[in-house]
């Protein structure tokens, strides 16, 4: 790291943006640009902020300690700490190759311009942006503290699982929720909502962990603990996702927009789609993209209605107080 002065970079532009998400997500490539603005700017630079964190903390052809110091490296950009360049950073990141996806490492290369973008948001979003995604980088650091020196981590218990789902998913739920909740119309349900967003993160990541399992392991990273069973993991991703299917009813009670409700239920209709395919056909198993687009098709036919997704209303159960 250098104290000397460097280039000041440039916010991202909307297109810049977009072509990052494509080339570095899947569902929320999707989700995220059914987001009216300013929302949709702020969660796609809070999702590539944490692709930066996953993939210093997956980083497998680097140690545990590597990864470790990359983290806490990272940690201090966010801190806006003094002296940490994040273009010199980067520069190093890349020289040592934590990754072979090309999307990955050219998002490293544009810390800078991610951190710019940060600073470019409407204040009261950046802090929470700052807020949740230094705490996720933070905890990874900490669960890769029982990893092995060479960087193999697993997990002993059903605990250990939903502690580390918590760090990477159910803080995910609650920067999203604060985001929402920025909305006057949204805050008075700012409780229930926050009560529920971190077991919406849960189980979205615990159906990602059962469908890639086996790409997991080959790489080092054994997230299902072996004495737990997969019917196990599988059941409290089923109870997780009929919270998401609440949290979702609660943001439609609650009036939210049209594009936030778009935004928070089509990854829950993938994952339930997904979970039902995990259990009867095992790791590795996937919804088509024609699966993809008739669920976006009937999700946005309900919202046309002004209803949700009958597959949701029946996830979430009947209303509290309903006859």
């Amino acid at each position: 790291m250098s104290d000397a002065p460097t280039a000041t970079a440039l916010p991202f532009r909307d297109e810049e943006l977009a072509d990052f998400l494509e080339r570095t997500s899947r569902t929320f490539a999707l989700a995220i640009p059914l987001l009216d603005e300013p929302l949709r700017r702020e969660v796609g630079l809070g999702y590539l902020l944490l692709r930066v964190a996953d993939t210093l903390e997956d980083a497998a052809p680097w140690t545990r300690d590597e990864r470790r110091q990359a983290l806490a490296a990272f940690a201090s950009l966010l801190q806006e700490t003094p002296g940490v360049d994040a273009e010199a950073l980067s520069r190093e990141w890349l020289s040592r190759r934590p990754s072979e996806n090309a999307g990955y490492l050219d998002l490293l290369a544009s810390t800078p311009t991610l951190l710019a973008s940060l600073d470019a948001l409407r204040p009261e979003a950046g802090a929470i942006l700052r807020h949740f995604v230094l705490k996720t980088v933070q905890g990874m650091g900490q669960v890769l503290a029982g990893a092995s020196e060479d960087g193999l981590l697993q997990l002993e218990s059903l605990q250990s699982l939903r502690d580390y789902c918590y760090i990477v998913a159910g803080l995910v739920g609650e920067l999203l929720t604060d985001l929402f909740v920025l909305d006057p119309r949204l805050a008075p349900y700012a409780p229930n909502l926050r009560s529920l967003a971190p077991l919406f993160g849960e189980g979205l990541q615990l159906v990602n962990i059962l469908k890639d399992a086996r790409q997991d392991r080959r790489e080092g990273r054994v997230w299902l603990p072996a004495g737990v069973q997969l019917q196990d993991v599988e059941r409290l991703a089923g109870e997780d996702l009929v919270a998401a299917a609440r949290y979702v009813r609660a943001l439609h009670l609650a009036g939210a927009p049209r594009d936030v409700l778009a935004f928070t239920t089509l990854p829950l209709l993938l994952a339930q789609a997904t979970l039902e395919l995990l259990v009867r056909d095992g790791a590795g198993a996937k919804v088509s993209r024609a699966v993809v687009s008739a669920q976006l098709d009937t999700l946005q036919a309900a919202l046309s209605r002004g209803t949700l997704p009958e597959a949701v209303e029946a996830l979430a159960g009947p209303v509290p107080g309903s006859p």
